[in-house]
């Protein structure tokens, strides 16, 4: 990454436990840790979109919720424009929001429906900015409507008369009224046809170009990964095991599980997709209330060691790639 690159987002170790409190008849049993984000260092440009992937349950919305505060980070330092967000309390979080939104996985139910298109994407406005008039509000609301595709006669309708692309659309515009920096997308088009997948995704390229966007995507589909990403950080049971530029992380990868997920990507060509070579992982994603010791990948990994259950890897290189492994240089 440039060194010119303004650095907008620089998280240090960020961990997020839960407290899960054990089936017992002694009242004094000590609660189990949930280690749903184990130590996760990342720093966001601007203008730049980071991709996140991984299996389901390794920490990718988790890690996406501490980042903009609806999960309440255990340890770590979530660092915004020189400001560490972990330090503030709600008043001032409450004012950085302004400046990082989200967009939720569920487009229906991530919007009220007891509210019209036009409340729903005026509710920032209003919290916000009170002193503005009706009109000015009114006016602001049409013009981000245009900008996601959505027709200003419909800002009369409620959420439960549009498709949920149309619902993904209002999301966008609800969560981009305020001109944020940053925009969290949790994965944003996981419940949308595929058809319908390119439209948001490319929707979110052309917004980003417009108003100099940053992005933090959270996808299971590598292949929207790859097309919308910069860099892409590759998570597995709340570690970062690997991190790079997107068209080196997927055509070099270099930890044996990334490895394994992009061999799962499928090939447009159908003689390339029935001769390539597909790594599959043995055994099951182990619990996050009892990680194994050292390398949390050890358990499932083909070049694991003696050494890898003693020593927790750290992610080593740069912007461009980083790896978490012992056994990879």
């Amino acid at each position: 990454m440039e060194a010119q690159k303004k650095v907008l987002l620089d998280i240090h170790d960020l961990k997020v436990h839960f407290s899960i409190a054990q089936k017992s008849a002694w009242p004094w049993t000590k609660p189990l840790s949930l280690k749903a984000v184990d130590g996760v260092d990342i720093r966001l440009y601007e203008g730049e979109t980071l991709g996140v992937v991984g299996e389901s349950g390794c920490g990718k919305s988790t890690f996406a919720r501490a980042v903009i505060g609806l999960v309440e980070a255990t340890d770590g330092n979530v660092v915004w424009l020189g400001q560490d967000l972990t330090k503030l309390d709600h008043k001032e979080m409450r004012e950085k929001r302004k400046d990082i939104q989200m967009i939720f996985q569920d487009p229906l139910a991530s919007l009220n429906p007891r509210m019209t298109v036009g409340e729903i994407i005026a509710e920032p406005l209003k919290a916000y900015f009170p002193e503005l008039s009706a009109e000015d509000v009114k006016q602001q609301v049409k013009t981000m409507m245009a900008k996601v595709g959505l027709l200003p006669n419909v800002i009369n309708r409620y959420p439960h008369e549009f498709s949920g692309g149309q619902c993904q659309r209002i999301g966008i515009a609800r969560a981009l009224i305020l001109k944020p920096k940053l925009i969290i997308c949790d994965e944003p088009v996981s419940a949308l046809d595929v058809s319908i997948q390119a439209q948001v995704v490319n929707l979110l390229k052309s917004l980003q170009k417009e108003m100099g966007l940053s992005l933090i995507f959270i996808a299971h589909d590598l292949s929207v990964v790859k097309h919308i990403s910069d860099r892409v950080l590759v998570m597995y049971l709340g570690n970062a095991v690997e991190m790079g530029e997107a068209d080196a992380l997927f055509s070099e990868p270099k930890h044996p599980y990334t490895k394994a997920l992009m061999s799962a990507v499928p090939i447009p060509d159908p003689d390339l997709e029935r001769t390539k070579h597909i790594e599959l992982l043995e055994g099951d994603l182990p619990s996050p209330m009892n990680p194994p010791s050292g390398c949390v990948f050890r358990t499932r990994c083909p070049v694991a060691t003696a050494e890898c259950a003693n020593k927790k890897p750290a992610l080593n290189g740069d912007d461009v790639h980083a790896v978490s492994c012992l056994n990879v240089q």
